[in-house]
């Protein structure tokens, strides 16, 4: 086994199994055989599961990585698609929504900037989010999907 912690308790868990079924166990070799064997195959069985341990981490990182990969993919596809549908934006629906959405300023702080109402920011905010969700709302759907089954 390689770890002599692990070895102890093989051997004590040998021990107990002895004590817990001393009334139903018929030894008709030596004690110390019968200890040896036990000991021995418990410790195979431990190698075993050892071993499936392994190849089931081994399986569950595979599938992570693969996830990652996906959702770096669908996240690269999500990152395209946005772009075009803000290039399909009339040009100050497009500024006024970037500067909302990416460069975290509120709306008071856009009318100023642009010398326009805040009531016009709004319009032209709202305005903005319809397209993009038209314009996104095929990829959205099927990338829930896809997050929805990676999840799992």
């Amino acid at each position: 086994l390689k770890d002599a912690d692990e070895s102890e308790e093989i051997v004590q868990l040998v021990f107990v199994q002895l004590w817990e079924k001393r009334e139903k166990i018929q030894i008709s070799t030596s004690l110390k055989s019968y200890l040896y064997k036990s000991v021995y195959h418990s410790a195979l069985n431990t190698i075993k599961h050892q071993k499936i341990k392994e190849e089931y981490l081994h399986m569950k990182q595979s599938q992570i990585q693969e996830n990652e990969m996906q959702s770096n993919q669908s996240l690269k596809e999500l990152e395209t698609r946005i772009e075009k549908a803000l290039n399909t934006l009339p040009e100050q629906c497009k500024l006024i929504f970037s500067m909302s959405r990416f460069e975290d300023l509120k709306y008071r702080e856009i009318a100023d900037i642009l010398n326009i109402s805040i009531k016009t920011v709004e319009n032209q905010m709202g305005k903005a989010l319809k397209l993009m969700r038209h314009n996104l709302s095929d990829f959205l759907t099927i990338l829930l999907v896809v997050i929805y089954f990676i999840k799992k």
